[in-house]
């Protein structure tokens, strides 16, 4: 069995694949000082409630947005499965994938491993928004190239700034107002994130499409992607399990480095 890591700058989520299965998805808030011990007393107790025991790993591979988490993440699947994780980002692993940008090597391993999953899955001319700590709109070329893309801050990051900049603004949960104009400031703050989130939704991929040129699939992707999709017709497809189907992909092409002896 594969266990695959994606670790984003907010969560941490551990999928163990049974060949093109994904038998089982753990999540646990990113910290950039957890040790490899601690990752493995709460990822052992969640393995085995779903019938997955740590003999039964038999290859890994991470990505990950965090650097300072990169190091523990590598011991855990070394120390407590035996196994020398693939890492999505090095040099020697092989990606199948051409990055159209001024440096390839900045474009964060989250986008580049959707970008692999949304072609092989959809294939090309594609937008992918990912729905995390920063909203991402990445471009897909028809023969499967990165072709760039826009960052923006994510929902909950822009719902944190409003309550921290402005001392009368509450902490608000994400949700769809049952109206644009709010009565009352909780309303008018979820209209402006929820609404304002939906234009720069429809905005942007008008004037992605505009400027690609040619006719465009839009596929959603993160936590909060489900938030959105009912409420606006420019995403198309939402696929929680990219990423995660993203990593499969990229270890069954990269295989052989699994088997280098653990370090």
């Amino acid at each position: 069995m594969l266990l695959a890591i994606d670790a984003g700058n907010t969560n941490i989520v551990f999928a163990v694949h049974d060949g093109k299965t994904v038998r089982a998805q753990f999540r646990a808030v990113t910290k950039d000082n957890r040790t490899a011990d601690e990752y493995f007393v709460w990822l052992m107790q969640l393995m085995l409630l779903e019938g997955v025991e740590p003999k039964d790993i038999t290859a890994a591979i991470i990505s990950s947005v965090v650097p300072p988490a990169l190091f523990n993440l590598r011991r855990l699947c070394a120390k407590y499965f035996k196994q020398t994780a693939i890492v999505v980002g090095d040099p020697e692993v092989e990606l199948g994938l051409d990055i159209n940008t001024d440096r390839p090597r900045a474009v964060g391993a989250d986008r580049i491993v959707n970008s692999i999953a949304a072609y092989k899955d959809y294939g090309g001319d594609l937008i992918v928004i990912d729905f995390g700590t920063a909203t991402t709109f990445d471009i897909v070329g028809q023969a499967g190239s990165y072709e760039g893309g826009v960052i923006a801050p994510g929902v909950n990051l822009s719902l944190e700034a409003l309550h921290l900049a402005a001392a009368q603004l509450p902490r608000i949960a994400v949700e769809r107002p049952q109206s644009v104009i709010g009565k009352d400031t909780i309303p008018a703050m979820q209209s402006g994130v929820f609404w304002g989130y939906i234009a720069m939704i429809e905005g942007l991929v008008t004037r992605i499409k505009s400027e690609y040129g040619r006719p465009m699939k839009v596929i959603g992707t993160g936590g909060l992607a489900h938030l959105f999709r009912h409420s606006t017709q420019a995403i198309e497809v939402v696929d929680h399990d990219l990423t995660i189907r993203g990593l499969n992909y990229i270890y069954q092409r990269n295989a052989a480095l699994a088997r280098k002896p653990v370090e």
